[in-house]
């Protein structure tokens, strides 16, 4: 955070992809830091396939709002399915960040063309749940997501990241965890500065 401002993030997912956990996990890695964090999702069903939307905010200061979050300064959509189903983009700031789990390229998801000159830079793509597979066996992307937000952002660092990962879950579970977030890190930091591509075309979502 560059400064006392608070930075907002939503997330955007279905129920059963750990989309509050990945607000909670947010929150503490910023708490970690020494910040202010609340985290908590909106009402409603959060059964499984269900959309469920969660919020993240982070501050150097206290934070009084206890509102949901309708103007993010970050979005991070677990489910590319609701690309196409709900307003996932409303109240994005400008310049704001968008994080997508897909395997597929921001353009390919019809995004570029959505945002026009939005910084490609502060839209992208990470194969979350593809990473998430690889490391810990399960289809649950909401660890790499947060390591992809962490080099997109700067909000937090991934250590805070990969701290509250191990303070949520147990030993093989949290490292398989932190494995998936430092790999989506890795590839979203390269892609930030240039020296990776954006996910593969033609790729399931």
């Amino acid at each position: 955070m560059t400064d006392d401002r608070v930075f907002q993030v939503r997330l955007h997912g279905r129920g059963g992809q750990g989309v509050v956990t990945a607000a909670e996990l947010l929150s503490v890695a910023a708490f970690a830091e020494g910040r202010h964090a609340q985290a908590f999702p909106s009402f409603g069903s959060e059964r499984t396939g269900a959309p469920v939307v969660s919020f993240c905010r982070i501050s150097d200061s206290p934070i009084r709002t206890r509102e949901p979050v309708t103007e993010p300064d970050a979005l991070v959509v677990q489910d590319p399915t609701l690309l196409h189903q709900v307003d996932c983009f409303s109240g994005l700031r400008p310049l704001g960040y968008v994080l997508v789990n897909s395997s597929r390229t921001s353009e390919h998801l019809g995004l570029s063309e959505l945002f026009g000159r939005f910084p490609p830079e502060r839209l992208l793509t990470v194969p979350g749940t593809e990473l998430a597979r690889k490391h810990t066996g399960r289809p649950l992307p909401n660890a790499a997501l947060l390591g992809g937000l962490a080099a997109m952002t700067g909000v937090v660092s991934l250590e805070s990241v990969s701290s509250a990962i191990h303070d949520r879950f147990p030993g093989p579970v949290a490292e398989a965890n932190v494995a998936a977030a430092r790999a989506a890190y890795r590839m979203i930091q390269g892609r930030v500065s240039g020296e990776i591509e954006e996910a593969g075309v033609g790729a399931p979502a």
